[in-house]
């Protein structure tokens, strides 16, 4: 039976309660929640160079760009922006955020102490994915209003702190959607299919969708798969039905967003629940 408690001390963070839009200079733009976690949609002047500190940001023909920050990232950074009328840089802050602390009983061990064999399946099962996530499209599917990909209860949120059987495991990435096995699931926003693979030793049945530009959404425990890779799907469409596959101890969607190799909060692109 599965048991999750959580810490009740600890702030969080959810939905659009931090949106705002800010002004960089006179050109630029961007919007989000200013917090670790963030998606940042930026807005710029055309044939603009944007930098992150080191990091060279693609910016699209009309001038839209992302920025994406993991849930650890530090809270000042270098934005520069160089348009075709001024170059500059200034500071961008992120706001601090605390995360909960959840504690996970009931997983079994060959979860927990996977052989040999597993492990090798583990590590394939990660290389597929990185593959799947570092396909690179200029689309901008991710400027959309996201939406909740299925309903259920809220059994886990982005960045908390997850003991497994007592032991300090690494922090949650996604946002989880707790229900019945065979709930739909569906697009929160278009995309291309990039991978769908039914059985990975940990997620389970894993869907990958990327909404553009480093951009993708990931979807783990599914109990079936209704798209395959290369598929074009738009946002509410069906794509899969929830699981319990891999390491879960009850059906639920798992939802994980990623900008590049940054891990971003599902649950700051779409209306509170």
């Amino acid at each position: 039976m599965r048991q999750i408690i959580w810490a009740a001390s600890l702030l969080m963070c959810s939905g659009a309660i931090h949106a705002q839009v800010k002004k960089f200079g006179e050109y630029t733009t961007l919007s989000g929640s200013f917090i670790p976690g963030s998606l940042l949609i930026g807005k710029t002047l055309p044939k603009t160079e944007i930098k992150l500190g080191e990091q060279s940001i693609k910016v699209a023909a009309d001038g839209t760009f992302v920025l994406g920050f993991g849930r650890d990232a530090v809270l000042v950074h270098a934005l520069s922006i160089n348009t075709p009328k001024a170059n500059i840089t200034l500071p961008l802050t992120l706001l601090p955020r605390k995360y909960r602390e959840q504690r996970v009983n009931g997983i079994s061990k060959k979860i927990t102490h996977p052989n040999p064999k597993n492990v090798a399946r583990a590590r394939l099962d990660a290389k597929q994915v990185r593959a799947a996530r570092a396909i690179w499209s200029d689309s901008l599917h991710y400027t959309q209003q996201f939406i909740w990909p299925a309903k259920g209860r809220i059994s886990g949120v982005y960045g908390s702190v997850r003991y497994y059987n007592g032991k300090k495991g690494r922090p949650h990435y996604g946002v989880d959607m707790a229900g019945p096995t065979g709930t739909d699931v569906i697009a929160p926003a278009d995309g291309i299919v990039r991978l769908f693979v039914p059985d990975m030793f940990y997620s389970g049945g894993t869907l990958i969708i990327d909404h553009g530009m480093g951009v993708n959404s990931t979807f783990l425990h599914l109990s079936k798969g209704l798209v395959k890779a290369g598929d074009e799907v738009k946002q509410g469409q069906l794509i899969a039905k929830t699981g319990t596959t891999g390491r879960s101890t009850g059906p639920h969607l798992d939802w994980r967003m990623n900008w590049k190799n940054k891990r971003v909060d599902p649950q700051l692109l779409v209306p509170k629940r």
